[in-house]
């Protein structure tokens, strides 16, 4: 996974022009016309103190906009989606209009669908991925034939100061040097207010899959002092794409130490990477990423659930427009204190084998999706303290598991707030609603992550979640995430058709 850069935001208190990055694993902080930058929400007073000196230029430049109903600049059609959103952000009266926002945020998904892409990559269009130029054929095919003989044997060179090694997860003193890096250096905001905190517990679940490889495991080290610099990985794994069952490794956890940034040693990574998987016979894989890298195979949305609004907003997450308070607030996105599902219940080990042929059914009606194992179902689904929560459904009568569904823990740093150190992210797995109806599912699955102090819940648009998603009261973002392969070409897909998710 990796960041993506977007144009600079206003905050509205202070007026000042912020830069705001997303995530390929959701965004951080919702888009809105109350967005708040770091130091207004450090320091309270501030608005106070810089409020005289705010200036809104847009005002004179503004005309009517019959479609929308709001104020827009006579251009808008012709301002590239990289500036329109300030314009969206910065005025006033669109604060106070949430149906203005809501119809702005529409003509914005669509100026950024229409917002010209580069043709080119130094790094991808060397790779054989499909280009961004590409002309669209209806295929499903390998790009490159594989040739084992003809794979490279020794690892890329790299500065002559550092070098290439194999980490093990399992041993606690080279877990504790990947932890370390990626709490440091890995997915953050713009503002450096969140950071991504991948558990300990959290990576050996994601690293240690049925059949993983020690050596997919990869690390860059400095020759002076042994100190891990960079890190990626590869896990096995198998995914139908439109009918053809396709042996691949899921890439994830790419990540260069700071300082190291200017570099270039994502490129060698992912190389190096390449070459060892090769080895294997392997010879495609699935990767996301949160900006544009080559041409995608699919692109999904994430969106967000409240569960603990007071927190949210103190922490500069989420926001409240002029009409609305906090004590609101907490009213709309209360729940229930118990599940309202019978026979709702952990999943056990004795389950596997139900669940296995429930996920089976369910993800083969999608145009790509994993082909899971009953130990492949075991080891990402069963139950970790902190890690991942399952819940089935048992009939009461037939002990049958009808339902389940599943969401992990990915916690955020929340860096140099006074009060919170830590905001508790659950992010939606796979669930199958079988006989449940799949929106009173949900409700329940919010309901467990309430009850387990989670402050917000994270969804993809993907497979059946927009049948939920409004009832629910999820919000959407404004990021996204987009699904690539490496050596495989294929019709692009839309959300609903994909049935993968990756952490």
């Amino acid at each position: 996974h990796t960041n993506m850069s977007t144009p600079g935001k206003v905050c509205s208190e202070c007026k000042e022009k912020k830069t705001k990055q997303f995530y390929s694993a959701g965004q951080f902080k919702k888009n809105s016309a109350s967005r708040r930058c770091k130091d207004c929400i450090a320091n309270p007073n501030k608005k106070n103190e810089e409020q005289n000196n705010n200036n809104n230029n847009n005002n004179n430049n503004n005309s009517n906009n019959n479609e929308n109903n709001v104020q827009l600049t006579p251009d808008i059609e012709h301002v590239p989606f990289s500036e329109i959103e300030n314009i969206v952000y910065e005025s006033e009266e669109i604060q106070a209009n949430k149906g203005a926002i809501a119809d702005l945020k529409r003509h914005i998904r669509k100026k950024q669908q229409q917002e010209e892409i580069p043709d080119t990559h130094d790094f991808w269009d060397t790779q054989p991925v499909p280009k961004i130029s590409d002309k669209v054929e209806v295929v499903n095919r390998e790009i490159e034939k594989g040739e084992l003989d003809k794979v490279r044997q020794e690892p890329y060179e790299i500065n002559k100061k550092l070098y290439w090694d194999v980490i093990n997860i399992s041993d606690a003193e080279q877990l504790d040097e990947v932890y370390n890096l990626l709490a440091n250096n890995y997915v953050e905001d713009g503002d450096n207010m969140f950071r991504f905190e991948y558990s300990k517990t959290f990576l050996i679940w994601a690293l240690t899959p049925p059949d993983f490889l020690t050596q997919w495991h990869i690390g860059i080290r400095a020759k002076n002092n042994n100190k891990l610099l960079a890190f990626i990985t590869a896990i096995p794994a198998r995914l139908n794409i439109y009918n053809a069952k396709v042996k691949l490794v899921e890439i994830n956890f790419l990540c260069v130490h700071k300082k190291l940034r200017e570099n270039r040693l994502a490129p060698v990574l992912i190389k190096e990477i390449t070459r060892r998987v090769h080895l294997t016979n392997t010879w495609q894989a699935v990767y996301t990423a949160g900006r544009l890298l080559t041409k995608m195979f699919a692109k999904s949305t994430y969106f967000h659930r409240s569960l603990n609004p007071k927190k949210l907003y103190a922490t500069g997450f989420s926001y409240l427009n002029s009409r609305q308070t906090l004590a609101r607030m907490i009213k709309i996105y209360k729940l229930p204190t118990e599940p309202l599902t019978p026979g709702l219940r952990p999943m056990e080990k004795r389950d596997v084998n139900q669940v296995t042929v429930l996920l089976y059914n369910y993800l083969k009606k999608f145009s790509i999706s994993p082909l899971l194992t009953n130990s492949d179902v075991e080891h990402w689904l069963m139950p970790r303290e902190g890690v991942i929560d399952c819940y089935v459904v048992e009939d009461p009568e037939t002990n049958e598991v009808t339902d389940f569904f599943s969401f992990y823990h990915l916690p955020s740093q929340v860096i140099g707030h006074k009060d919170y150190k830590t905001l508790n992210v659950a992010y939606a797995f796979y669930t199958v609603a079988n006989k449940t109806d799949l929106t009173q599912l949900m409700n329940d699955c919010l309901i467990v992550a309430k009850s387990k102090d989670f402050d917000v819940f994270n969804c993809l648009d993907i497979m059946d979640n927009d049948q939920f998603l409004k009832k629910l009261k999820f919000g959407i973002g404004d990021g996204n995430l987009h699904y690539y392969l490496y050596n495989w070409e294929c019709p692009t897909a839309d959300p609903k058709d994909v049935g993968l998710i990756l952490m």
